[in-house]
């Protein structure tokens, strides 16, 4: 039996079956082929009526898709706005990404809106202007790289108030305040830059580099303000990168306190000394010149104010006074001829009773003819050339600094000298009391003939009391009875006469109590 060959024959609802699951595969594969077609022709209107069509058969995301750009493509706004408003299987976000991608900004704001991705969504709303939402959906985003976005955006569109708004989520990030600074300034926004910068100041993640950039910025275009901004915030500036600023800016007076503060005290006095005019400041410079390293500021500051404030120079030399070489100085200013200017601290150092200090200061005092400060000076301080002092006093044309002369003579033991200078100015009393000082009975009686010579015998008496242990009664009655002044020696002689009698009563009553104990003594022997 011949066997018969079976083919399968399907069903009606097999067919049915197959067919339905071809039809989205085949509206599907047609939809990618009118899209391609479309993107050539930009023939929208028929691609959404089609795809519309290919919808109602069969809801795949790929038609979606598609037809949500398509609408967007066709400025259908309002229906794209129902279409992602209602459930839906198409990928919003891709389409928004390429309709940004085109320049479709008002579909990509209604995609990104509801897809909430507020990052996309704020770039969308900066393309279209839109700055106060932009800066509503970076807040929301709150993504630094979107702040910055859309900050720059609003500084391209001179919404600066927005802008400052954005750049204070940015200038807390410290990596990220170079750039920002740049984009304000390459376009000349400075103002609004430290606008920016002043309201950031007040925040709690502010940082040194806010501060510090704000002094560079105000060094540039607001040097007024630059000063007070450092006396309240110089301890959170990057103090080098500030002292760069201002010395560029020549901001001298600013330099300075940046110096005193980073304790670079030396750069301080010098900038003040270079440019006094804006730097110098009197109790400033006088309070940082006490602590620089190098001593040869201290000479270099007195030559500064020698040449700049002469009048004030006493001041800083008292403050300096612990720390000068005060010969080195006294030498400086007799070299410069301005010794009469420091008398006030050529005064005030004496007590440390240095050489120079003490000669500078009586030559002073014998050009301004001060013989009572003189004397003083000599009296209470002794570290000086003695002798050439009262050589040059000797010629002095006031008596009163040839006394000082004697004076000084005898103070170094020269007794003739001294008292022959007394002799030459008629200092009677002074060479009378230097005679009797010298304990010389040579200069004693040589002063008293001088007397006698010049018919001076009031003097002559005189002297005979003031040097009374140094004369002897012989020559003092020879002299007097050979120039017939027995009267005014008599005084004398009376003394020695009574001097002499007690000095024999003295002796016979020793004598006398002696020569009683020899008596008693051998009486005693004898018994």
């Amino acid at each position: 039996m011949a066997e018969k060959t079976k083919h399968w024959i399907p069903s009606t609802s097999s067919l049915k079956r197959e067919a339905l699951q071809a039809e989205p595969r085949f509206f599907r594969n047609k939809a990618r082929q009118e899209s391609k077609f479309v993107h050539f022709t930009g023939n929208w209107e028929d691609l959404v009526k089609f795809l519309q069509m290919a919808r109602k058969k069969a809801r795949e995301s790929y038609v979606e898709t598609e037809l949500i750009f398509a609408l967007a493509k066709t400025n259908r706004l309002s229906e794209l706005e129902e279409f992602v408003s209602s459930p839906n299987n198409a990928h919003i976000q891709q389409v928004g990404d390429r309709c940004y991608e085109e320049g479709m900004y008002d579909a990509a704001k209604l995609l990104y809106n509801n897809v909430s991705n507020f990052a996309r969504l704020a770039s969308t709303l900066v393309h279209l202007g839109e700055y106060q939402a932009a800066v509503d959906s970076a807040r929301k985003a709150n993504s630094t790289r979107t702040w910055k976005e859309v900050c720059f955006a609003c500084v391209d569109g001179t919404e600066f108030r927005l802008a400052q708004m954005c750049g204070l989520h940015i200038v807390i990030h410290a990596d990220e305040l170079e750039e920002l600074i740049s984009y304000y300034q390459d376009r000349g926004y400075f103002e609004e830059l430290i606008a920016l910068l002043e309201a950031a100041l007040g925040l709690e993640r502010a940082h040194m580099g806010m501060f510090t950039e704000l002094a560079i910025l105000y060094s540039k275009f607001k040097p007024q303000k630059m000063r007070e901004h450092l006396e309240l915030f110089w301890s959170r500036v990057n103090i080098p990168k500030v002292l760069r600023a201002a010395e560029q800016a020549h901001l001298w007076g600013e330099l300075v306190f940046l110096y005193d503060k980073y304790e670079e005290y030396d750069n301080a006095i010098l900038t003040m000394m270079s440019h006094p005019i804006t730097a110098w400041k009197e109790v400033q410079f006088k309070d940082i010149v006490t602590k620089v390293a190098n001593v040869e500021l201290y000479y270099k500051a007195v030559q500064f104010y020698l040449e700049y404030k002469p009048l004030l120079i006493n001041d800083l030399l008292l403050v300096l006074s612990p720390r000068l070489d005060h010969t080195r100085t006294v030498n400086y200013f007799s070299k410069m001829n301005q010794l009469p200017l420091v008398k006030p601290y050529l005064r005030s150092v004496q007590n440390h009773n240095n050489k120079s200090v003490n000669e500078a200061l009586n030559n002073l005092l014998t050009e301004e003819e001060d013989y009572q400060g003189l004397r003083a000076s000599i009296d209470a301080y002794d570290n000086f050339d003695n002798i050439s002092l009262a050589q040059r006093l000797e010629k002095h044309e006031l008596i009163e600094f040839r006394r000082i002369a004697a004076y000084l003579y005898k103070g170094n033991n020269r007794w003739k000298q001294s008292v022959e200078l007394c002799k030459k100015d008629r200092l009677y009393k002074d060479a009378m009391l230097y005679a009797a000082e010298s304990k010389d009975i040579e200069l004693a009686e040589k002063l008293l003939q001088w007397f006698l010579e010049e018919g001076k015998c009031e003097c002559f008496a005189a002297t005979l009391f003031t040097c009374y242990d140094l004369l002897h009664p012989d020559i003092v009655l020879e002299l007097a009875w050979r120039h017939n002044i027995m009267d005014f020696a008599m005084p004398y002689f009376i003394q020695v006469m009574r001097e002499y009698l007690s000095k024999v009563c003295i002796i016979y009553t020793m004598i006398c109590s002696l020569t009683n104990k020899i008596i008693a003594l051998e009486t005693v022997h004898e018994i």
